[in-house]
């Protein structure tokens, strides 16, 4: 039997195994991987190592998130609509993860250019990144909710996932580091990249399915009505919204601790890592617990509650005055991100169950595409408060340490009382929705 036709046979008929899962669930890995090297470190390659101007490369980046919001929603559309012999979802994944792994790889790996032409090598690379990274992202979290079919499939089966998805985060940004201080840049980039080829092997091998039969005879939907449904949905609409408002709290913690280590505890830079590594951390063992949460529970009430310890721990951070009171608080946080990484995607899958049993057609690509176009509003929001709050407290960072003394209380306003605000809107976005159930019966 040809390697075709072995993939268009693989099908799934039942609940995934459990190898399946974690199969499935390591693709969780090399994303996280990519996503945090390439933003925690990219701007420092450019800027720091390669000299190219810093305004260019922020233009560039400005230009990288453009792209990859739009992306979303058209490669979603797109995915739902596609029919092959292989399934919907199955060659997109196949066809982008060596392109995905080869354009990550060359982001870190640019010849010897002036200014200029890094610049255009850096445009015209990430371009291709972004591309295989919506399309090979999206379409394995649409499969999500087709592997998986319960709240209780579908809160066992995101465990694997999301543990993947931590440890890839954890090394992503305090494992690049050690690899190019030894190896250097390209061969940092090679050794990443030969790291998410086999994970993502060992995922579309072992886990990456879809179901026998599961929209073989349903036509596609108009993209007229692929929007008017989706922006109708009742439960989509502040779904997105506290996804929005939860993305953007993560991301303003994530940027304010550095100024919390160095400004208001006084401590090395270095320890900043600390704090979020404490973070990352619990939420490990965080996930099992939520999973345990919501299949006793409903996903609404489980995601309120996650959305509640969230907002109470965070105000935690107004207390301490050294790094251990603030690793403290941290335990707490990371009982609330582990919640939050678990739970999400378990209620969109429930929206998109519940789209299919009012619609007819299953559109986990456009739900997923919207869903990604919109939460990248936390990356702009995240700027607008973090520069606003600075500024506001009169940081100068031309006065070093020697910062006026309402910086740390503006620093921990950025760190506690910012995200628990955004936090808040969430719940009630989320106390807003409107499916009480636990499990939505879908059409097949």
């Amino acid at each position: 039997m040809s390697l075709a036709a072995r993939i268009r046979d693989r099908r799934l008929d039942a609940a995934p195994t459990r190898a399946q899962s974690v199969a499935f669930g390591a693709s969780g890995f090399p994303i996280q991987l990519m996503a945090q090297t390439f933003s925690a470190f990219v701007v420092y390659f450019y800027v720091a190592h390669l000299a190219v101007p810093a305004e260019w490369v922020a233009a560039a980046m400005i230009a990288h998130g453009i792209l990859n919001a739009l992306l979303n929603p058209l490669v979603g559309a797109l995915s739902d609509r596609i029919r092959t012999p292989w399934g919907r979802r199955i060659p997109w994944i196949g066809l982008g993860i060596v392109p995905l792994v080869v354009a990550f790889a060359l982001i870190w790996m640019p010849p010897a250019l002036s200014a200029g032409g890094l610049i255009a090598w850096f445009l015209v690379v990430v371009a291709v990144y972004d591309i295989a990274f919506v399309v090979v992202v999206l379409n394995i979290s649409a499969l999500f909710p087709e592997i998986f079919r319960t709240t209780a499939e579908r809160s066992r089966g995101n465990v694997p996932r999301q543990v993947f998805a931590i440890v890839g985060m954890i090394l992503g940004t305090a494992g690049a580091p050690l690899l190019y201080d030894s190896i250097g840049w390209p061969g940092m980039a090679i050794a990443l990249g030969l790291v998410c080829l086999v994970l993502f092997v060992w995922s579309f091998a072992g886990g990456m399915l879809e179901r026998r039969g599961e929209v073989a005879l349903e036509a596609p939907m108009k993209w007229t009505a692929q929007l008017r449904y989706t922006f109708a949905n009742r439960a989509f609409v502040p779904y997105v919204l506290g996804s929005l408002f939860v993305q953007t709290a993560i991301a303003v913690i994530l940027a304010a601790i550095p100024f919390y280590a160095r400004y208001s505890l006084h401590a090395a830079e270095g320890e900043s890592s600390i704090l979020l590594g404490v973070i990352f951390v619990v939420a490990i063992p965080a996930i099992l617990l939520w999973s345990r949460v919501v299949q006793r529970t409903s996903p609404r009430t489980a995601v309120l509650w996650a959305v509640g310890v969230f907002a109470v721990a965070v105000l935690g951070y107004l207390v301490p005055g050294s790094v251990l009171g603030a690793a403290l608080v941290g335990v707490a946080v990371g009982v609330g991100v582990g919640g939050l990484l678990q739970l999400l995607e378990v209620v969109l899958a429930q929206i998109i169950d519940d789209d299919a049993a009012r619609t007819g057609h299953r559109r986990e690509g456009v739900y997923f595409g919207v869903n990604g176009f919109v939460v990248r509003g936390s990356v702009v929001l995240q700027a607008v408060v973090a520069a606003w709050v600075l500024n506001a407290s009169g940081f100068d960072a031309a006065l070093g340490d020697a910062q006026p003394d309402a910086v740390d209380g503006g620093i921990r306003i950025m760190l506690a009382v910012v995200p628990m605000a955004f936090t808040m809107l969430a719940w009630v976005c989320f106390f807003l929705y409107p499916i009480r159930a636990r499990d939505v019966v879908a059409a097949p």
